[in-house]
């Protein structure tokens, strides 16, 4: 196989993302689209050059012309289209968190054993440069045990109200962090405890989430994710992390701001590093993911950056979590 036929199944503002940076990777071809609405099918489908439009994932699948396909729809929904299209012979990249529960996460692994095809679940922050280093610091045991790890990934009021539609922010961006701190220690979650809250009674879903968990090395870990801070808040996303070991302590700021702007409406810091467009090319981490995802097809090669069994035991934390919060009590794995 010289090149990678691809469709993307879900267009919303990820999608699109999914689509511009798949376009202008060198083993793709971006050959179908996939949404339910035929307004926004025809306007991304023009806009990128893309040759077929479906409207029903299941009609992309029957596609003998389809090699790959990338799930990027509402997280309620990654089941189905996920398990359609390993048993329909794709290779499959979906979006984290891998589905909604961790039944739900067998139920894909299930199919993923019945298949040589390709599965790997985005989680986007293992190829993030200052985590992956962080990882290799770690393994060369320059931090000693880790003891102790806090992580925040917060967002301002006016990017949310789509995502809690959705999903709280607990389980949206604490899947981010909790997999890196799994991936740091390898470790398994042994209790958590954890509070959670909404300040926009109008939307469904928390959007304010601590989780506390005791992993079974005896580390702690702490998540933090607020999706409420003011409208006037200058971070894109506001992420940083702490790993304390006995032997050392990595610092992580990775709110970008590297790149600070100064325009009449204050300091920004805006996102440049997961998918800036440079030169009119998408760059960045989803780019790279991407590109990792696509050599291991060529090369016959199944993903060991993140493996499905990793993105379920996340699943099943972050889902844990959410409990603990509704019950206000200390749940044990």
């Amino acid at each position: 196989m010289d090149r990678i036929r691809t469709g993307v199944i879900g267009l919303g503002w990820f999608g699109e993302h999914h689509v511009d940076t798949l376009k202008a990777l060198p083993l793709v071809d971006m050959a179908a689209v996939c949404t339910r609405t035929e307004s926004r099918l025809k306007e991304i489908a023009e806009k990128y050059g893309v040759p077929k439009t479906y409207t029903d994932y299941r009609d992309l699948l029957a596609d003998k012309d389809i090699d790959m396909v990338t799930v990027v729809t509402h997280i309620k929904d990654h089941l189905q289209p996920t398990i359609a299209a390993l048993q329909a012979g794709k290779h499959v990249f979906v979006e984290k968190p891998m589905a909604d529960s961790a039944e739900e996460c067998d139920r894909i692994i299930a199919e993923v054993k019945k298949t040589d095809k390709c599965f790997m679940v985005g989680h986007i922050c293992r190829f993030d440069t200052v985590y992956a280093l962080a990882k290799e610091e770690i393994e060369a045991g320059n931090l000693g045990d880790i003891i102790s790890m806090h992580a925040r990934r917060n967002l301002a009021k006016w990017i949310t109200p789509s995502h809690l539609q959705k999903i709280g922010a607990m389980f949206g961006d604490g899947v981010h962090d909790f997999d890196l701190m799994l991936w740091f220690t390898g470790a398994k979650p042994k209790s958590v405890y954890a509070q959670s809250l909404n300040t926009r009674p109008e939307l469904p879903n928390d959007d304010l989430g601590w989780a506390m968990f005791r992993l079974d090395n005896g580390a702690i870990a702490v998540i933090e994710n607020v999706w409420c801070l003011p409208e006037n808040a200058p971070f894109a996303i506001d992420a940083r992390m702490e790993i304390i070991g006995t032997k050392g302590a990595i610092y992580i700021d990775n709110s970008g701001v590297g790149y600070t702007v100064l325009k009449k409406e204050g300091w920004s810091y805006p996102q440049s590093t997961y998918w800036p467009t440079v030169h009119g090319l998408r760059r960045g981490f989803l780019k790279e993911e991407f590109d990792y995802f696509t050599k291991c097809i060529i090369d016959g090669k199944q993903p060991s950056v993140i493996t499905p069994e990793e993105s379920k035991t996340v699943v099943h934390a972050l889902k844990t979590a959410e409990k603990s919060a509704r019950e206000g009590r200390a749940i044990e794995f």
